[in-house]
């Protein structure tokens, strides 16, 4: 295997010396890019996008084309996995993803099987393998997945929720159903993200959006536990090289310490957590990923780089940061606001490699 041309990623994921601090985008192949925007109109829909393995690489590597990013992340959804159960995922106009057969009974439960992602799934799979194949050896690719709890949210509620009353009704009054559900998410997430490295991922992250909503105790045991043992389930090395895992929790920020013992290598951090603060609070255990304000890209180019220097400071000397957004880049920021972002991160943080 040809080694990479650049694998600041991987080496930063694992706390190991770089010249610059890398820099990636939650989202950045996504809407904000006209180019996607063309691409997307010629896809028909955004699911057509996603199960079309070369629309899928075409977008991923746009961003690549006008940024000098670190690392590309696979274009997919998290979706795609509740979908492969057999729950009939669909976009409704302005109202996000929907499913036609939500899981909320005992029959529902016991009916869900684990995909096969060489099957059910092979359009990922060969998306991972097409993406990777384009990049050559330039920058590494992200595989990715939903945490078990936020996948098995969207399927109780059947879509996107306010106030998750169908998976919290599930929590508290069928601890025991929920606990099956997760225990067979759990199971499918493992094969997906295994097979995605097979199929080339050379690092991966797991989202786990709606962790934040759960209270301490059960954010310990109906999120961080599926996801450490999803964690446990993944290879930890694949060509000579190990394979970094990044745990990212939204509003997660309380709970790094609980985070850092899970055995991934890095957690994601969005704005709302101090990053000088989490660095302090995690010490040697594991590398961060963030954790700038996705709204900054919203002002002038001058602003974008007083908030990377600042963030860049409040980390400090030495290796362990991946500098992202805290969260994903929203439609309406201009790609040259994003670039001024990417620009600024290499051109600001080769002091504190030294």
């Amino acid at each position: 295997m040809t080694a990479l041309q650049n694998d600041r990623l991987l080496r930063a994921l694992l706390r190991e010396p770089v010249n610059v601090t890398p820099v990636w985008m939650m989202r950045q192949a996504g809407r904000y890019l006209p180019e996607y925007r063309r691409t997307r109109s010629r896809a028909g829909s955004f699911l057509n996008l996603c199960t079309n393995p070369e629309l899928a690489c075409e977008v991923a590597l746009q961003p690549l084309v006008r940024f000098p990013l670190d690392a590309a992340i696979l274009f997919s959804d998290i979706l795609t996995v509740p979908d492969a159960m057999g729950l009939g995922l669909h976009f409704a106009e302005g109202e996000g993803p929907q499913f036609e057969r939500p899981v909320r009974s005992e029959q529902d439960v016991a009916a869900l099987g684990v995909p096969d992602p060489e099957q059910e799934l092979r359009y990922v799979m060969d998306a991972v393998r097409l993406i990777r194949r384009e990049l050559g050896a330039r920058v590494p690719l992200i595989g990715f997945s939903g945490s078990p709890w936020t996948l098995a949210t969207y399927m109780v509620e059947g879509g996107s929720s306010t106030d998750f009353k169908h998976i919290k009704r599930m929590l508290f009054d069928r601890p025991a159903l929920l606990e099956r559900l997760l225990g067979t998410v759990t199971d499918a997430v493992t094969s997906y993200l295994n097979a995605q490295v097979a199929a080339g991922a050379q690092a991966l992250m797991v989202f786990d959006t709606w962790g934040g909503v759960l209270t301490p105790r059960d954010y310990r045991q109906c999120s961080l536990r599926y996801m450490a043992r999803v964690v446990q389930g993944l290879p930890r090395e694949h060509e000579g090289r190990r394979v970094p895992v990044i745990l990212f929790t939204k509003s997660g920020g309380q709970w790094l310490e609980d985070i850092a013992e899970s055995g991934c290598d890095a957690i994601g951090i969005d704005w709302t957590t101090d990053l000088g603060d989490a660095r302090a609070r995690v010490g040697e255990r594991v590398a961060l990923q963030g954790n700038m304000d996705p709204a900054v890209l919203y002002a002038s180019s001058a602003r974008i780089r007083e908030e990377v220097t600042t963030l860049l400071a409040s980390y400090g000397h030495g290796s362990g940061h991946v500098f992202n957004l805290g969260h994903g880049i929203q439609p309406d920021v201009e790609p040259e606001h994003a670039a001024a972002f990417v620009h600024a991160v290499h051109e600001l943080s080769p002091p504190y490699h030294l």
